[in-house]
């Protein structure tokens, strides 16, 4: 039983260690101006809830998704009445849980590239999904309606021209590029820091 609970408290600590790291990497985030507007920007902090889904369980990766955001809005407010947060949560969500399920069965190279692979199609559907009927109609309702968003992707991509086609061409390809870019650092890194998580 006392080993049981020591293993949970590192468990724990762990993933407070990693949700810490998340919420750091979170704020260096920078936008991808030929894909999609200047207010998607795109971070790394699905690395350290990735490597944790790995190590640790897909209910850990989503725990440390959760602490990341509950730092953020405890250093810096939420502007968006958490409907920001509540997005990024789910979003990240997407990417881990399925990554961290597919690894806890194959827990192969070939596993990880499976789960991650399976993560990123989670990703975008989700990230479609999430901004076609509660991000976007929301901004919409603070910044002049939803051509006024419709715009701001109109002038990177012409095709562009209503909600859907905004999504189909500017969320889906960002998300995209975010999954795979977060994958393959994962990838890179997990045999290293994964195996220190597990000493520890």
């Amino acid at each position: 039983m006392k080993q049981k609970e020591l293993f949970s408290i590192k468990k724990l600590v762990l993933i407070s260690m990693l949700g810490a790291l998340s919420f750091v990497v979170m704020l260096l985030e920078f936008p991808l101006p030929f894909i999609a507007p200047a207010v998607y920007e795109l971070d790394f902090s699905e690395v350290p809830a990735l490597i944790g889904s790995f190590a640790l369980g897909p209910m850990a990766g989503v725990l440390i998704e959760l602490v990341k955001i509950l730092i953020k809005l405890l250093f810096k407010p939420t502007s968006t009445a958490y409907v920001g947060e509540l997005a990024n949560f789910l979003i990240g969500c997407a990417i881990i849980v399925p990554a961290g399920i597919v690894y806890r069965f194959r827990r192969t190279k070939k596993g990880a590239i499976l789960g991650m692979g399976c993560g990123i199609v989670f990703m975008v559907a989700a990230g479609c999904a999430i901004n076609a009927f509660v991000l976007l109609p929301w901004y919409a309702n603070l910044f002049g309606g939803m051509e006024a968003i419709v715009r701001l992707g109109t002038e990177i991509n012409k095709g562009v021209t209503d909600l859907f086609t905004f999504v189909l061409l500017t969320v889906a390809p960002f998300n995209l590029i975010k999954g795979i870019v977060v994958s393959v650092i994962t990838f890179l890194l997990y045999k290293r820091v994964g195996g220190i998580i597990k000493q520890v």
